[in-house]
């Protein structure tokens, strides 16, 4: 795994945030350093997906490129860091229970660890494997745009799982209508994504022909 974490490094708080970052986005980073303010916390962690579970039927791009991608993007962030845990797990799938083990066992019981993702992926919770161990060792964070409509989420995880809602945070992000999907049927139909994502990635998804040959 790729930290740049110093070993022994005590931290109070930590944000985990997920993703199949095909390509990551300024709504992703602008996500991360909202929540990063406002939850006070001493790093956030992107954890590009291997093969995520929920995308069997999708084709997702190589996770080497995903990776690179999510480097360039959070570099001049120092409170920003890349691990590649999930890229580099040999069992297969990417679970998301897994991954927060991992963090759990890596920083210690001391410290708290925040899930982020999105408003729709926390539609589907109970689905998620072992979804309630993963609640009883992490906060989620739901990141939705503003205007959102928070009836649906809080209604169908409220009337199935109540003691669910009381470990999720929901936090309204500026720029979350920016997607990957955006992007990438952006470059397959030749049209421009400056300021959708950082120059970095633009010219590296340039450089590397990603995208271009998009079906459907």
């Amino acid at each position: 795994m790729t930290l740049q974490l110093p070993k022994g490094d005590k931290k109070n708080a930590i944000g985990i945030m997920g993703g199949t970052f095909d390509p990551i986005h300024l709504g992703h980073l602008v996500t991360a350093e909202e929540v990063r303010i406002q939850f006070n916390l001493d790093k956030v962690i992107f954890v590009p997906t291997g093969r995520p579970p929920h995308k069997e039927e999708e084709k997702v791009t190589d996770p080497e490129h995903r990776y690179l991608m999510t480097v360039l993007a959070t570099i001049n962030n120092p409170s920003f860091a890349v691990s590649r845990v999930e890229i580099d797990r040999e069992e297969g799938k990417s679970y998301t229970i897994d991954t927060i083990r991992f963090f759990s066992n890596y920083f210690g019981s001391k410290t708290k660890l925040y899930f982020i993702t999105g408003a729709d992926a926390i539609m589907e919770i109970i689905t998620w494997k072992d979804y309630k161990e993963l609640l009883s060792i992490c906060h989620f964070i739901a990141a939705t745009r503003p205007g959102y409509s928070l009836h649906k989420l809080k209604e169908t995880i409220g009337e199935s799982c109540p003691e669910i809602m009381q470990n999720i945070s929901i936090v309204q992000i500026p720029g979350m209508q920016i997607s990957s999907t955006m992007i990438r049927q952006r470059v397959s139909a030749g049209k421009p994504i400056k300021y959708l994502t950082t120059d970095a990635v633009t010219q590296y998804i340039y450089k590397n022909k990603l995208y271009h040959n998009l079906s459907g």
